[in-house]
């Protein structure tokens, strides 16, 4: 047997169980870390599709109801062109009364998309930080890993 003969010493049955189980722990820990960082992804990506429904429909919201208005008004304004005085009130009745319940739900809708930007705004900036730390930590592991490593190869050819 050669005086280096790799890592195959983590792995033989001639070595001792600490470092063994130190094999498995940072197996361990990288898997953790692994499980970590898909849980983050999914959620992630649960949330942001959900706040892009939410802008969508939002949005579908405001088109809609606009094209309404516009259609509504141009019948009224027929009606009333041809109307007596009283189909004229309530055609402005009408009129006003769909403007009024239209603006609300613009409000509604453009409070709605506001909020939901702002989420996703902060959903990014929240996924940067956790994305950062996760990537520290895991440098710090292999820098760690590596280290013991080289050291206990060292102790092993040492020997």
């Amino acid at each position: 047997m050669t005086k280096f003969s790799g890592f195959a010493h983590l792995y033989s049955s001639s070595s001792s169980d600490s470092i063994n189980s130190n094999g498995v722990a940072v197996l361990v820990a990288i898997v953790v870390e692994v499980m970590v960082v898909v849980v983050v992804v999914v959620v992630v990506v649960v949330v942001v599709v959900v706040v892009v429904v939410v802008v969508v429909v939002v949005g579908a919201v405001m088109v809609g109801v606009a094209e309404v208005r516009r259609l509504v008004i141009v019948e009224l304004v027929k009606w009333k062109r041809s109307g007596t005085v009283g189909s004229q009130v309530a055609a402005v009745v009408v009129v006003v009364v769909i403007v009024v319940l239209v603006v609300i739900v613009e409000v509604v809708a453009t409070v709605v998309a506001e909020a939901a930007a702002a989420v996703l705004v902060v959903i990014v900036v929240v996924v940067v930080v956790v994305v950062v730390v996760i990537v520290v930590v895991v440098v710090v592991v292999v820098v760690v890993v590596v280290v013991v490593v080289v050291v206990m190869a060292i102790a092993v050819v040492e020997k």
